[in-house]
């Protein structure tokens, strides 16, 4: 199901219960109101009947030409009779001759009593007012009682909910047909993402291209990021075989001509051997160049000092005969955003080198400098010459012309720098050894 079809499908289900709820809150609120219409109906009817009345020489007297005319009909709804003090029906209208008189018990004076019964098994509405008409031979109890059947206000209801039923599903419907134009409106930046990716995906184009909300601006940031990602990982697998083709040449050369050429065999082996280390120490360069991972999209915040005390006690255990003296001030909040090999490959190499060429002692510092993280290493040996390191640092230079022991680690901190975009600042530090600054943006 897509996803216009689950909001479309959610939005309908929400706007049935939602007109059913008030469907059943109108129907109950206008049936209450309609029994309350025909409470005082009948209390009105009810007065009336009570202002006509008369007693005289204790007895009742209803004149007949001024009720109300629903009592005069026996066809009618409504009729009403009156109860005497023997409790006993002491008079009807004519509208009751053909309907059944409940036998109910008289009320004391000043009750009134509104409530529905059944009579040949089908609903009515009874009001009942108990008053004391006061003679010369004292209290006259009677009982007033007006009764109609609910076939007026089935009828009422009925056609009150036609009605409601028809309003409301006309509303539906123009709810419904709104509600698809505005998910079709607000969900077209969506199917347009949709579409982009479609084209991405086919070659058509490159990457994402719209201008798109606030809140799909993050997904398709992030989008791009990927994409220009993976194709700067393509870039440097495709450079890196490029250029480890290219590195191979000559050394295959010159082991084709060893192998076919007059010299002496211990001249010869000399040769291919010092071919094959070649080769490897630039397939080692190559792979690890190629292999830098880069900063992505999503990629986690890692803390700079435990990785750097474990990469020390690591290099340590292979230095055994060597016991510098080593100083760590990193604060323990510093973090880099940055992957967690190409952290061991940089600072991995970096701190070998040091243990490598130092003396008595290494120092590693880290701190905040602005927007940047700037981070120290430093050893105490002979350092190298400044030829060496302009050459190393080059852009494009070759690993098979680095001088031994720093030129292929060197390289490969070069290159990882560059894929992060950080500076990296090799120097003679003026008391004696080499000095190695990284700089990186500062991750929030």
């Amino acid at each position: 199901m897509s996803l216009n079809q689950r909001v479309l499908l959610s939005a309908t289900l929400v706007l049935l219960v939602f007109i059913g709820g008030i469907t059943f809150t109108l129907d109950r609120a206008f049936y209450d109101s309609a029994r309350i219409g025909v409470k005082d109906r009948l209390f009105a009817k009810l007065l009336m009947l009570m202002g006509d009345a008369e007693v005289e020489d204790g007895e009742l007297d209803v004149p007949v030409n001024q009720l109300d005319v629903e009592f005069e009909h026996v066809n009618s709804h409504t009729y009403a009779f009156i109860i005497g003090p023997a409790n006993t029906v002491i008079w009807r209208s004519i509208s009751s001759l053909n309907k059944l008189v409940p036998t109910i018990a008289p009320l004391g004076q000043g009750e009134k009593i509104f409530e529905q019964i059944l009579l040949n098994d089908e609903p009515h509405f009874i009001y009942r007012y108990g008053i004391a008409w006061e003679t010369p031979s004292g209290d006259y109890p009677l009982t007033f009682n007006v009764i109609t059947d609910t076939t007026l206000l089935d009828a009422q209801i009925e056609r009150y909910r036609e009605d409601l039923w028809g309003w409301l599903g006309v509303m539906a419907i123009v709810l419904l047909a709104a509600q698809m134009l505005v998910l079709r409106w607000g969900l077209l930046p969506l199917r347009k993402v949709s579409v982009e990716l479609a084209a991405i995906e086919s070659g058509r184009q490159e990457n994402l291209k719209g201008i798109y909300p606030r809140e799909l601006r993050l997904l398709t940031d992030s989008i791009n990021s990927l994409i220009t990602h993976e194709h700067k990982q393509q870039k440097r697998y495709r450079n890196g075989l490029a250029d480890l083709a290219h590195s191979l040449k000559t050394p295959l050369a010159i082991l084709q001509g060893a192998i076919h050429g007059e010299d002496e065999e211990v001249i010869r082996h000399k040769t291919i051997q010092e071919q094959i280390d070649r080769m490897d120490n630039t397939i080692q360069y190559q792979l690890r160049r190629a292999a830098t991972a880069g900063s992505s999209p999503g990629m986690g915040l890692l803390l700079l000092r435990p990785m750097i005390d474990r990469i020390v006690n690591t290099v340590t255990k292979a230095y055994r005969h060597k016991h510098p003296e080593i100083t760590v001030d990193i604060d323990s909040s510093i973090r880099l955003r940055i992957d967690e090999g190409d952290l061991m490959e940089l600072f991995g190499n970096l701190i070998d080198n040091a243990f490598k060429w130092c003396r008595h002692s290494i120092h590693l510092s880290a701190g905040y400098q602005g927007d940047q993280v700037e981070i120290h290493i430093r050893d105490d040996g002979s350092g190298i010459p400044l030829h060496e390191i302009t050459r190393i640092l080059e852009r494009g230079a070759r690993a098979d012309q680095s001088t031994s022991g720093h030129g292929i680690g060197l390289a490969i901190v070069r290159d990882i720098m560059q894929v992060y975009g950080g500076d990296l600042l090799i120097e003679n530090h003026p008391a004696g050894g080499l000095s190695v600054i990284l700089r990186f943006r500062r991750s929030k």
